[in-house]
């Protein structure tokens, strides 16, 4: 199948320069969440510091360094660092701490929202949890430490009018970082390059090398900050364009309407693109869901019917 590219859609994040821990305001909860995520499934190494593979601290240490904040190397002396807050009062960007050795601190983690923390844990390498877990991490729970505070409250305007929360669970919901290895897998791109123009992917992003792929190609172009924005979510409405203008679809024949998807729409003609290729059938109760956010096995679903 003949593939063209997609448009750029992209959420704006606030811009950060780089401080000291001590010192200087910090990035947005946004620039953390999205630092934070960009590692999503580096393995589990005990004593890495690497995106060849991560220890708790190692991990911890690798993000806050993105967000130019140093932190010691253990997760022992990182407890030694930051203000105490409790349980309670956690925001995003907060450290939290477990013992699970039986003897002290022995775990770290990046508090993000909605009772979750992202972490490097063995077996799983780096990944989201509830902090609440009744059948291991909860009761490991030791406390937590504020080593600075970001800027906002977690939410940032998208380029269609919405808001988004910074706090989405990309266990479930697809990131644009992963759109994008999907998406580079389903055109059979060479993802060995991993140096791309976008000031929020580096080279050691598990992102890096599709994302620099699909810029070559055209695909991605970057926002007017000049970033990708790997941590943000896309909607389904955003989603259909996403597809309609990758693999070249054409409308074929009548499609069924959906009642939220007006004639006036601006996504109007890529849902209906979608809708009468069959890609999509909706939701099942007339609506097509476009402001919902798109989930890992949509993606895979959409993509799957889109190169048949």
């Amino acid at each position: 199948m003949k593939k063209k590219y997609l448009l750029p859609i992209f959420a704006a994040f606030m811009l950060f320069a780089g401080t000291d821990s001590n010192t200087a305001e910090a990035a947005s909860a946004n620039e953390l969440t999205t630092t934070a995520y960009q590692y999503i499934g580096v393995p589990y190494v005990y004593g890495g510091t690497t995106t060849s593979g991560l220890d708790c601290s190692g991990y911890t240490r690798l993000v806050y360094s993105d967000l130019g904040i140093k932190l010691s190397r253990t997760s022992t002396s990182q407890y030694q660092e930051g203000k105490a807050v409790s349980k309670g009062n956690l925001q995003t960007g907060d450290l939290v701490f477990f013992n699970t050795s039986g003897s002290g601190i022995s775990h770290v983690g990046i508090y993000i929202g909605n009772n979750k923390f992202i972490h490097s844990q063995t077996g799983d390498g780096v990944s989201v949890t509830n902090i609440n877990d009744p059948y291991y991490w909860g009761k490991r729970y030791v406390g937590a430490k504020r080593i600075t505070t970001f800027s906002d409250s977690g939410k940032t305007v998208a380029s269609a009018g919405e808001v988004k929360d910074a706090a989405i669970d990309f266990s479930i919901y697809a990131s644009r970082g992963e759109v994008a290895i999907q998406l580079a897998k389903a055109m059979g791109l060479d993802t060995s390059n991993t140096n791309s123009s976008f000031t929020d992917v580096k080279p050691t992003s598990k992102y890096a090398g599709a994302v620099a792929a699909l810029q070559k190609e055209g695909v991605f172009t970057g926002d007017e900050n000049g970033k990708f924005n790997p941590g943000s979510p896309l909607t389904r409405a955003q989603m259909a364009k996403v597809l309609v203008i990758a693999f070249d679809l054409k409308q074929a024949g009548d499609a069924p309407s959906f009642t939220d998807v007006p004639a006036s729409h601006w996504s109007h003609e890529y849902v209906s693109t979608l809708a009468s290729t069959g890609i999509t059938v909706g939701k099942g109760d007339g609506t097509f869901g476009l402001k919902e956010n798109v989930t890992l096995k949509q993606l895979a679903a959409f993509i799957d019917r889109a190169t048949r």
